[in-house]
């Protein structure tokens, strides 16, 4: 039995998906169902007794003991976070709850628990943290990538709060003995992705008709890593990574926004052309830049690769076919997603027109 925490999110759904596609092990998906937290993410798994959903906060440290203490489980893996740097330079005390003061929470949870097994079971415990690239701060176009060894420099409170989150993590493992892992992934796409972020923003909002909004000269790269890779890679650092270290999980495929935005534009004109004929990129059009934009996102991936001989299966463009087809074999659950208080956050964001 593991637990997983923000499971119906976009890449703990996915996880939890492939882990039971992947085997028999059972999981405990604890989740609070924010905005982003989806059950139809998970609707695969209706009746299937491998998998019990538990809807609540990592910060409620009660919960997550009984959770420990009923199901027992080897090892936690801690998806949940507050997403997104537009959302948390509007907001950013959802960010400083979640994902730092929940973070704490858990962590003095599974501490406790785990501070009552066996010895057997306490070596064999693991604590698996998912984190971002962006608590390194940002690349200048010529620089080399992040590697493990790169000093935090967060630029978001998003990326601030996630940086705060890692420090306690490692902080666990040298003062308490915790046995921690931690990973830092770069920007990852593929299915169940909230139409906030780029790729399905511009997906939902080309077959809408609406605009493709673009973030000033839309030169900022980023390393795209298809949310299966990561899955992967997580599984593999799960079973064979060592305590207390850090690993960069990457794609190995930089790209500029506006190439990500053409490059779907153009997978969309291949598989569902526009009535009137017109090429998708017709409905491409810049916005402001938001505050402190960070330039270039790149990883390094090849401690993952050297230590514990994972790397991607997919390439951008494998990965980016197979993304924008479940957008458009899964209207039901995109029409779904886009509530209200998504239409309002789009329009906040970048503007009336592109919510319309």
């Amino acid at each position: 039995m593991i637990l997983v925490t923000g499971g119906a999110g976009f890449i703990g759904s996915n996880f939890v998906l492939d882990w039971l596609a992947q085997g028999h092990e059972p999981i405990v998906n604890l989740d609070k169902l924010t905005y982003a937290g989806n059950r139809a993410n998970l609707a695969a798994l209706q009746g299937d007794a491998r998998h019990v959903f538990v809807q609540g906060d990592i910060g409620d440290r009660a919960l997550v003991a009984r959770l420990l203490a009923e199901h027992q489980p080897r090892a936690v893996l801690n998806f949940a976070a507050e997403s997104h740097v537009d959302r948390s330079i509007h907001g950013a005390g959802e960010f400083i709850a979640t994902n730092i003061v929940g973070t704490f929470q858990l962590l003095e949870a599974v501490r406790a628990h785990w501070g009552t097994l066996p010895a057997e079971r306490q070596a064999d415990f693991r604590f698996l943290h998912v984190s971002t690239d962006e608590v390194y701060g940002s690349l200048a176009p010529d620089a080399p990538a992040f590697t493990e060894q790169h000093g935090y420099e967060p630029n978001s409170p998003y990326s601030a709060s996630k940086a705060a989150s890692d420090h306690l993590v490692r902080a666990w493992h040298h003062t308490h003995g915790l046995p921690v892992l931690t990973t830092n992934c770069s920007n990852n796409y593929g299915p169940y992705h909230f139409p906030e972020k780029l790729i399905p923003l511009m997906i939902v909002n080309a077959l809408a008709g609406k605009p493709l909004p673009v973030y000033g000269d839309g030169q900022q790269v980023r390393d795209w890593l298809y949310v299966g890779d990561h899955c992967s890679a997580i599984r593999r650092v799960l079973q064979a990574g060592r305590p207390g270290e850090t690993y960069n999980v990457g794609g190995w495929n930089e790209k500029p926004n506006l190439e990500i935005v053409h490059t779907v534009c153009r997978l969309l004109d291949e598989l569902r052309p526009r009535a009137d004929g017109q090429p998708y990129a017709t409905q491409i059009t810049t916005v402001p830049d938001r505050p402190g934009h960070d330039r270039r996102y790149a990883i390094d991936a090849r401690k993952i690769e050297r230590e514990l001989g994972w790397r991607p299966a997919e390439t951008f463009d494998t990965g980016i076919r197979k993304t924008v087809q479940w957008y458009l074999d899964h209207p039901d659950w995109v029409a779904q997603v886009q509530s209200g208080a998504y239409r309002d956050w789009v329009a906040t964001q970048y503007g009336a027109a592109a919510a319309a």
